[in-house]
């Protein structure tokens, strides 16, 4: 399945499925809504979705239970194998994720997959308010008959950091808080019970990475953007990684630096993970320098 026009290879867009869907070997389709808060995504999944796409919940199947290693943290081996075999993965078919428009959670089923080891997996970009706008065709309820996949989770594809990889990288790369900057600053927490950033985190929101219209910024746009906080900036080698709340966005800015041509680590406990040593410094008001 070609990629967007445009992007690099972890896109596809609704044209390019709609041809791969009605092709002699269509995609494995996941559909991952989710809103932190809620409603649960399963809501938005019955009551429309993408012909024979099949809904993964993002906080059972694409996370473990929540505990000091983060409100989401990485799911175990076999849970995730067990979770994408029932939705219909399988290691030698192609897999489409997508959520509402952003790619906030696709992400986060995105680099999931390419961690433990699937080889041809994209986000729908613009996700389902792109396919709808488009006029694609729609579905509704729990219709989807899916065969059991083969799929088997081999972790350690993508690389990842724990609390002390990510305070090093701080000091001697790049590391992005891809959270909102009033929770970056420390002037507001809605989730964790401690407010501010890992000390030498450069602010760096999501929302930037993304068009008004839910689609991401085209490579260009984004090595722009990614070059003006210091990353890849005139031949600039440093290490990259990044971080959010509980390791969910985090995932949309390694995907949007992997559209820019920069390999970028995941701290995958993120700020849950971090604040839940009250050992560990934290850091408020604007960035560093």
């Amino acid at each position: 399945m070609e990629p967007h026009a445009g992007t690099a290879g972890p896109l596809t867009d609704v044209a390019a499925l709609a041809r791969a869907l009605a092709g002699p070997a269509p995609p494995v389709l996941l559909d991952v809504r989710w809103r932190l808060g809620g409603p649960p995504g399963i809501e938005s999944y019955l009551a429309g979705h993408l012909p024979g796409a099949v809904f993964a919940d993002l906080d059972t199947d694409l996370a473990a239970e929540p505990g000091p290693a983060g409100r989401h943290p990485l799911p175990e081996p076999a849970a995730f194998q067990a979770a994408m075999r029932r939705a219909g993965v399988s290691d030698r078919r192609p897999v489409v994720v997508y959520d509402d428009a952003d790619a906030t959670s696709a992400a986060r089923a995105w680099w999931l997959l390419r961690y433990f080891g699937h080889g041809d997996c994209r986000v729908l970009d613009g996700g389902f308010r792109a396919w709808r706008a488009a006029g694609g065709q729609m579905a509704t309820g729990d219709s989807a008959a899916r065969a059991a996949g083969d799929f088997t989770a081999r972790p350690g594809h993508m690389p990842v950091l724990d609390a002390d990889g990510a305070a090093g990288l701080a000091r001697r790369g790049v590391l992005l808080d891809a959270r909102a900057r009033e929770r970056y600053r420390g002037e507001t927490e809605p989730i964790d019970p401690v407010a501010g950033h890992i000390p030498g985190a450069i602010s760096a929101p999501t929302a930037g990475n993304v068009a008004p219209d839910g689609r991401l910024l085209p490579a260009a746009g984004l090595r722009a953007r990614f070059a003006a906080l210091g990353v890849g900036a005139d031949g600039d080698a440093r290490p990259v990684a990044a971080y959010c709340g509980s390791g969910v966005t985090a995932a949309h800015e390694v995907l949007a630096l992997e559209i820019a041509g920069v390999a970028a680590s995941l701290y995958a406990g993120s700020w849950s993970n971090w604040v839940a040593d009250p050992a560990r410094p934290v850091a408020t008001g604007p960035d560093p320098g």
